[in-house]
């Protein structure tokens, strides 16, 4: 069982960060000895990042709160971090201060005028997500795409769930490794942003129960933006489906993504769109479908 905390959070980033470090890669001589432990030393840390390696020894065990923004930016530079690695230490030390008395609850529905926006990107899956990866609204091509995940769905659809619960993920996604990696490095850096947030710390830890996958990658204390890149859907009825995608955040309902995938203007990808949006036109998305094969069958004949 996964336990969720800000100082044990703070500490195994820290720690897992300085693990993939070598010397070599920081421009460091190996001083003498046999290493212990992969990665870099405390105190080449501390030497790398300007500090007392007291100091840092206590920011790696989890005492984050008072440290200055110049004394983050410098532990940032000597681990390498990426930008979404920066960004979630940020978070972690001002996460670090005492807990506030109100919580931040996810949303889980929108307003009625996204809803409009969604269903009148024609030709487009779109669907708006919140950070715990629940889907809280979807347009008709979304709900295509994802035909998969909303099959014998009896409660709202979780992303992190569908992936690592469902065995449809395992086909719907031809490199399923990097989706599940992605599912576990998103909802890291949204319990960096909130480690107070009991509704994340249930659904991590019903993850990590249930999925041993889950579990091991959660260890690794990874954690990326994910606003942009491409991905291939296998769509039971129309293919493979080479998707470019863009993230949007809604200011106006904080907490709230908008993802909208596009194909290639030309491509076999962009044709696969179309007979999608057919075959949504004449198959509710979110009804298990008693003749996928057949649909297979007539789209492959189509597109031929």
């Amino acid at each position: 069982m996964v336990v969720m905390n800000n100082r044990s959070e703070i500490r195994e980033f820290l720690a897992s960060r300085r693990a993939k470090l070598t010397p070599a890669q920081v421009g460091l001589p190996t001083f003498g000895g046999i290493r212990r432990v992969p990665g870099l030393r405390r105190e080449e840390v501390s030497l790398l990042a300007g500090v007392s390696v007291e100091y840092y020894t206590r920011m790696e065990r989890g005492s984050l709160a008072g440290a200055s923004d110049s004394v983050l930016e410098s532990i940032s530079r000597a681990l390498r971090l990426t930008e979404a690695e920066h960004q979630h230490l940020f978070n972690l030390a001002r996460a670090a201060g005492p807990a506030p008395r109100t919580r931040r609850q996810p949303a889980k529905a929108i307003d009625a005028s996204i809803q409009y926006i969604l269903d009148g990107m024609t030709g487009i899956p779109a669907f708006v997500q919140n950070g715990h990866l629940d889907v809280v609204a979807a347009n008709e091509l979304g709900r295509a795409l994802y035909s998969e995940a909303y099959q014998d769905q009896a409660q709202q659809l979780n992303y992190a769930r569908f992936v690592f619960f469902n065995p449809r993920s395992h086909s719907l996604y031809t490199d399923w490794n990097l989706a599940a990696d992605t599912v576990v490095a998103m909802l890291h850096a949204e319990a960096g942003r909130d480690p107070y947030d009991r509704c994340l710390t249930d659904l991590v830890g019903e993850l990590s129960t249930r999925s041993e996958e889950f579990r091991q990658r959660w260890a690794q204390h990874d954690v990326r933006h994910h606003r942009s890149g491409v991905k291939t859907i296998r769509h039971p009825a129309v293919g493979d489906l080479e998707l470019h995608f863009n993230a949007l955040e809604l200011s106006a309902t904080p907490g709230l993504t908008m993802f909208a995938y596009s194909a290639e203007p030309g491509s076999s990808s962009e044709d696969g769109l179309r007979l999608l949006s057919s075959w949504a036109a004449t198959n509710k998305a979110t009804q298990p479908d008693p003749d996928i094969e057949g649909h297979r069958t007539t789209w492959n004949a189509l597109r031929r």
